[in-house]
């Protein structure tokens, strides 16, 4: 059967990546962005869409099994993969990469981890794979939109979960091909699970994803073929999804080509990436307003075209019913940034309904700015101006949020976001230890050592 070049291109970068062509500093950032997801996964583990995706899980005593995080119990490797993939996004605090298609590339570590635990692979084995996700899937991302035609970005994700799932899983190369054309075939997903009032499958989505990654591989590895070729056919991905796609010449280590996983950003607040920058330029200006609900008249927030389309426009993000529309909300997040110094997890369990600060989000205003635009996706700007009723203007600026590559969280800093989202789980000893285990990873010899200190 004759195959697409596109996925024996990707399958055979992610089949020949080996850790000791990953610098060290580049496998340093892959630990600090595991962190990351696992301060995210305990951070959500009570949120609704990860229980109902835990409870959703059937119990296996053999065969193919892998854990979700918090349980002993066993489960299939596509049930692991849904439900940690839903700890890991259900909060939207986890990393980010922002190119013609934006993306959260951490997503793909539950497949990883699903597929590690079942073959007993070692931590080399596992960055090497997660490193391997990160590095296609904005490859992709970097080559055409898909929010623009109307799918969403977790389709991407099927190359690079699936890819990663085979390199776990000893897949062949023919198999590996196999495994991609299966999953890119019915990958994807409508763009509606990030438009107008949001539900929680905008947190679940990519998740459903990294499910169908790992049954194709399983379904490959056993002789099952896919539909070929998979990018170029006469119905295939890039005619009917994305368009022409143009990988790039080199990949991550390949003729000293740079890591993607180096670009991606960690986000400080628990928000939507583009609106970092707001937030805390909002957060910044505020020292200058003694009580901002007597004081202030109006706010407005100058952006760049992606922000304004994907979280400041529509009139649901002026008055959000749910907690994935108000972390996709610009003007909610600038006004509790404003009124609180902050924006937290408390932000959406506390005070959405809150009608002081509703009502300040009125007063709140989102427009495009071209200067702003023109420095996207390189910067992530934003600009707030606060008129008071005085008729004083008062203006923050960010261009680069704390977590972006040019302005980066530190090791600590990290660490604290992880024992912060943890502490209601992890005892300060437990949590010494995990993260003691995370930053010499490529010395555990089966990563079911480190799920196991997960046990809740």
């Amino acid at each position: 059967m004759a195959q697409g070049l596109k996925a024996e291109r990707l399958v055979d970068y992610a089949l020949g990546l080996k850790y000791a062509s990953i610098p060290g500093q580049t496998a340093r950032e892959a630990k600090k962005r595991l962190i990351d997801a696992f301060a995210c996964m305990l951070g959500a583990f009570k949120e609704p869409p990860a229980r109902i995706a835990r409870e959703a899980a059937p119990q296996v005593a053999a065969g193919l099994r892998a854990t979700i995080l918090g349980s002993a119990e066993q489960t299939t490797l596509e049930a692991a993969a849904f439900a940690n993939g839903t700890l890991i996004r259900a909060l939207d605090f986890n990393d980010t990469y922002l190119s013609k298609e934006p993306a959260h590339p951490s997503d793909n570590i539950a497949a990883c981890l699903a597929a590690a635990e079942t073959a007993g692979r070692s931590g080399e084995d596992f960055l090497t794979a997660m490193i391997a996700a990160y590095e296609i899937q904005c490859r992709l991302c970097d080559s055409t939109s898909l929010r623009a035609k109307g799918w969403d970005h977790v389709a991407y994700g099927a190359f690079s979960s699936t890819a990663a799932a085979s390199m776990l899983l000893g897949l062949s190369r023919e198999e590996a091909i196999n495994a991609v054309n299966i999953a890119a075939t019915i990958s994807p997903a409508l763009r509606q699970s990030r438009a107008g009032e949001l539900s929680m499958w905008k947190g679940c989505a990519f998740a459903n994803t990294s499910k169908d990654a790992l049954f194709s591989a399983l379904l490959a590895k056993g002789g099952m073929t896919g539909p070929s070729p998979v990018f170029e056919g006469e119905f295939g991905f890039e005619r009917v999804v994305s368009g022409p796609i143009g990988l790039s010449a080199n990949f991550g280590g390949e003729q000293n080509e740079g890591f993607k996983i180096d670009e991606t950003y960690i986000k400080f607040y628990p928000a939507e990436y583009h609106s970092q920058s707001a937030i805390g330029a909002a957060i910044d200006l505020r020292a200058e307003i003694e009580d901002a609900l007597i004081e202030v008249d109006t706010v407005v927030v100058k952006t760049f075209k992606a922000a304004y389309e994907i979280i400041g426009k529509g009139a649901e993000r002026w008055r959000p019913k749910t907690r994935e529309t108000a972390d996709h909300s610009l003007p909610f997040l600038v006004a509790a940034a404003i009124l609180d110094g902050n924006v937290s997890l408390s932000t959406f369990s506390e005070r959405m309904e809150d009608e002081d600060l509703i009502g300040f989000t009125q007063r709140v205003k989102v427009e495009v700015d071209p200067d702003m635009d023109r420095m996207y996706p390189a910067a992530i700007p934003n600009r707030v101006e606060v008129t008071l009723k005085s008729g004083k203007l008062i203006t923050g600026e960010m261009i680069y949020p704390k977590g972006h590559p040019m302005n980066p969280m530190t090791d600590r800093e990290v660490e604290e976001k992880f024992r912060a989202l943890s502490e209601w789980a992890l005892t300060g000893k437990k949590a010494d230890e995990i993260l003691a285990r995370i930053w010499e990873l490529e010395k555990l010899s089966d990563m079911k050592e480190l799920t196991r200190l997960f046990i809740i």
